[in-house]
């Protein structure tokens, strides 16, 4: 028996513990500021040297993105709000990043000012970034890149227990495979046995995150939607909760509106917010998950 052999290849090889933060990019943050406060995330702090703002409630970060100047191959935002980023909490980013680009991740520059901290990342699907964060000793990323508004406090208590479950992403018809073989190459996802679901949208593949904390669904189009435009990309986010109607319930009195006909309904399972905006919604599903980022 090899030495390697003796030593398996880790079932987390980046360590990743969970969802650092989401991204929406747009030059509209105001309206999307609105939405998410519905959903009720709360303008906590502002970044140091760009057009960003971070929303926050319990473990969950968004960040709100209307710099006009985007990176290198990416897109400026426009007005309807896109799914830019994710950002997955890992032990050492620095190792996480290297490790993606030996494996064959495309690299993605950022921008970090003086006094600011460097985000490793790579290409996800479309234009969007797959970036890498480390708890800092005594410090956050947030603590370092923002600055908090007059009169916001750093910790938002969640509405109820609203937690990450998982990330929606759009892809090519028979484009699957190739996205499994990524999240599993790079990453260590599973793919979760067939039948197997979440909410109120059971279809696609599902992959669950080596450290057990969040999902992704990967949907192709429908048959017969060859004159539908679908692109790559993050679609849309997962908040998980241990009781569905008593948080759309609390979500409806913020004035949050919930998609309740055809083959979407609202169920103890799960349900689904109408679109906000042109491009904005989010799903709500029982949960059986822990979150690393918080207390549940």
């Amino acid at each position: 028996m090899s030495v390697d052999e003796n030593n398996p290849e880790p079932l987390n090889p980046l360590g990743i513990a969970g969802i650092e933060f989401i991204e929406y990019a747009t030059s509209q943050p105001q309206a999307l500021g609105h939405v998410l406060q519905k959903m009720g995330f709360m303008a906590v702090a502002r970044h140091r040297s760009r057009e960003v703002m971070l929303y926050r409630q319990g473990s969950l970060n968004i960040i709100v993105n209307a710099h006009p100047e985007p990176l290198p191959g990416m897109s400026a935002p426009a007005e309807v709000p896109v799914l830019k980023a994710i950002a997955l909490r890992v032990r050492d980013a620095g190792a996480a990043w290297t490790r993606a680009l030996a494996l064959g991740a495309w690299e993605m520059p950022m921008r970090a000012q003086a006094m600011e901290l460097n985000i490793p990342a790579i290409r996800g699907p479309g234009e969007t970034l797959l970036c890498f964060v480390e708890a800092l000793p005594g410090l956050t990323l947030y603590d370092v890149d923002f600055t908090l508004l007059p009169n916001a406090t750093r910790d938002v208590p969640p509405l109820n227990d609203l937690h990450w479950f998982g990330i929606v992403q759009t892809v090519a018809a028979d484009h699957s495979a190739a996205w499994i073989e990524f999240y599993q190459h790079l990453f260590a996802f599973t793919v979760v046995p067939g039948g197997q679901y979440f909410g109120v949208l059971p279809k696609g593949t599902l992959l669950e995150s080596p450290c057990h904390s969040f999902y992704l669904q990967l949907i192709e189009p429908p048959p017969g939607a060859d004159d539908v435009d679908w692109d790559e990309g993050f679609h849309r986010v997962g908040l998980g909760t241990r009781d569905v109607p008593a948080m759309t319930a609390e979500l409806r009195q913020r004035g949050v509106t919930f998609i309740d006909r055809g083959s979407v309904q609202l169920s103890a399972k799960g349900a689904l917010s109408q679109v906000y905006l042109g491009g904005v919604t989010f799903e709500i599903v029982h949960s059986h998950l822990q979150d690393p980022l918080g207390e549940l």
